[in-house]
């Protein structure tokens, strides 16, 4: 068993900054790949990015490539979403999730925290 929990979200202006993190607790976390999602309201759950538990493997979605830096801590057991230049278009639910496998696909992570609002006004 896997808990998450995300912390960080908030407000910022087009063009803004804000850092997420996922405080993840539980049996066998190295197993486990990290990754970041959104959900718009109306929309899918999409993939933002992830990491490797050990840190040698991250992926981006291409929108957010340049922008966003996923990175870890191991010591807090802390996965941290850096996001820089946010766009209104962003403003969405994001959400912390671990999965077994290296996936994009949200059917594919095994434990999801409880989501922090993060909303980019124009």
């Amino acid at each position: 068993q896997v808990q998450l929990v995300e912390s960080g979200g908030g407000m910022a202006q087009a063009g803004g900054s804000l850092r997420l993190s996922c405080a993840a607790s539980g049996r066998a976390l190295s197993s486990y790949r990290m990754g970041w999602f959104r959900q718009a309201p109306g929309k899918d759950r999409e993939f933002v990015a992830s990491i490797s538990w050990g840190g040698w493997s991250s992926d981006y979605a291409d929108s957010v490539k340049g922008r966003f830096t996923i990175s870890r801590d191991n010591a807090k057991n802390t996965v941290v979403l850096q996001m820089n230049s946010l766009k209104p278009e962003e403003t969405a639910v994001y959400y912390c999730g671990a999965s077994l496998a290296h996936s994009q696909v949200p059917e594919s992570y095994n434990y999801w925290g409880q989501g922090t609002q993060v909303t980019v006004s124009s």
